[in-house]
């Protein structure tokens, strides 16, 4: 099974509170959603104008662009 990912950030989104931060995945590959575990390193070297899917392995495959 394969999903297709479109990526509208390259890394996570922090949430501030009073104490610790919390790092929310925007990438949409974390296996902890909604909390990020670094997946998103994954997506660094990916062309703006090139979509991907990624497999349950994290393996990405270029694949058509709408």
């Amino acid at each position: 099974m394969s999903r297709k990912i479109l990526k509208t950030a390259n890394g996570p989104f922090e949430i501030k509170p009073q104490e610790k931060s919390a790092w929310i995945c925007l990438c949409g590959l974390s296996q902890n959603q909604p909390f990020c575990d670094g997946s998103h390193k994954k997506t660094l070297d990916e062309p703006e104008d090139k979509t991907y899917e990624y497999d349950e392995q994290g393996h990405r495959k270029e694949v058509e662009s709408r």
